[in-house]
């Protein structure tokens, strides 16, 4: 793979890590055949991000040499990020950045070509690895915001950076809140302070969502992906259905796509009488055949999700599983194998049995998948050098 970008892309290159390091520790990087992709996933398995790259956006673009097979890689997050530290120094001294993977020595080469004729070169370690891919579908949403980037990041400048959970609902008079998310404290006496956001109806491009409906997800991943979209003057849209279900922040240009899956709290973590002064009662779409696992631990809900979409098939639901030719796992994931032992939770991100855990993974290519295997999941990024 060699790739090369020039101009402000490169600045915008750098952005999109910036938002990605919001997410996980481990970037993984697969160029294909319709540009390149850089995804991401948080330990806890309750945030994935990706952004794909069009051809377009680069001045030169190549996924393979010729005969060969593209080349997936993982890197840490930390040294990846390391090249565009400083997008100040970034944006004023660099002219046009050449990504190259060289597959004999495992090493992924980022040059950056600045002014004077000053070259930086980067050479970084990489492991080969499975392609990190996310299923799911903003068309099963039943609700649908889009706004201007800039609005939203607007309304959430009032949070505080240590608030970690914020609320996004629909009040009367169709007009959008954004409310600060606080636990009940165990002493009623002490009262934290709640901040809100409330945006009208016009400000908004696209606004399909009934009152009373509101979803509660981490601020810090929605704060990245919003830093980049009002960077790039773009609009975001937003994709949610009931409470427990993943929210999907999209974002869409002629030469990049990004997306953001968040995990969303369930109603039955929502006990804040806070939340209900939105609007009126939730009024959620009728799906009882899921509704009954709100209050199952995180395997059960799993395996009912997996034999739910063996029976009901098209009525798959927005959740993250990994299956090549994107087909719903016909028996249950090694995960409640693995689930003993609760992963490392990142600072911001909530703990697993509060949000439910999206469904990730890796698959093989297409060419090289045997028929039919089992759901794998992302590796941790512990014990990784």
């Amino acid at each position: 793979m060699k790739c090369l970008v020039t101009g402000g892309n490169v600045k915008v290159l750098g952005k999109a890590v910036h938002s990605l390091s919001r997410i996980g520790d481990e970037l993984y990087l697969e160029p294909l055949e319709d540009g390149l992709s850089l995804r991401t996933v948080n330990s806890s398995r309750s945030a994935y991000a990706c952004f794909l790259f069009a051809p377009l956006f680069f001045q030169q673009y190549q996924a393979a040499t010729p005969g060969q097979e593209a080349l997936r890689c993982k890197i840490l997050m930390k040294s990846f990020l390391a090249v565009f530290r400083s997008l100040a120094m970034v944006e004023k001294t660099v002219e046009r950045c050449c990504i190259s993977l060289n597959g004999r020595n495992s090493r992924l080469v980022v040059q950056l070509h600045c002014r004077y004729g000053v070259r930086k070169t980067h050479n970084l370690s990489f492991q080969e690895c499975e392609s990190l891919q996310a299923v799911f579908d903003p068309a099963l949403c039943s609700h649908v915001l889009r706004a201007p980037a800039r609005v939203l990041g607007e309304a959430v400048q009032p949070f505080p950076p240590t608030l970690a959970e914020v609320t996004l609902g629909i009040g009367s008079g169709r007009r959008v809140i954004l409310r600060s998310y606080q636990e009940e404290e165990a002493d009623r006496t002490v009262k934290a302070m709640v901040t809100e956001m409330s945006i009208g109806e016009e400000d908004f491009q696209q606004l399909q969502a009934q009152e009373g409906v509101a979803i509660t997800f981490c601020l810090k991943e929605f704060r990245g992906l919003l830093t980049f979209a009002e960077s790039a003057n773009l609009s975001l849209s937003i994709h949610f259905d009931v409470p427990g279900r993943p929210a999907i922040f999209a974002i869409k240009d002629s030469l990049l796509d990004g997306h953001f899956v968040l995990a969303t709290m369930s109603e039955s973590d929502l006990r804040s009488p806070e939340l209900h002064r939105l609007a009126p009662p939730l009024q959620a779409p009728s799906t009882p055949h899921l509704d009954d696992f709100a209050n199952d631990d995180i395997d059960s809900y799993m395996i009912a999700m997996e034999t739910t979409a063996d029976i009901e098939g098209s009525r798959a639901v927005p959740s993250v599983s990994f299956s090549p030719g994107h087909q719903p796992p016909s028996s249950p994931g090694p995960y409640s194998e693995d689930n003993d032992t609760e992963p490392s939770i990142e600072p911001g991100t909530p703990p697993p049995k509060k949000f439910r855990s999206l469904f990730f993974g890796s698959v093989l290519a297409p060419a090289h998948s045997p028929p039919g295997p089992s759901p794998v999941l992302a590796e941790d990024s512990e014990g990784e050098g």
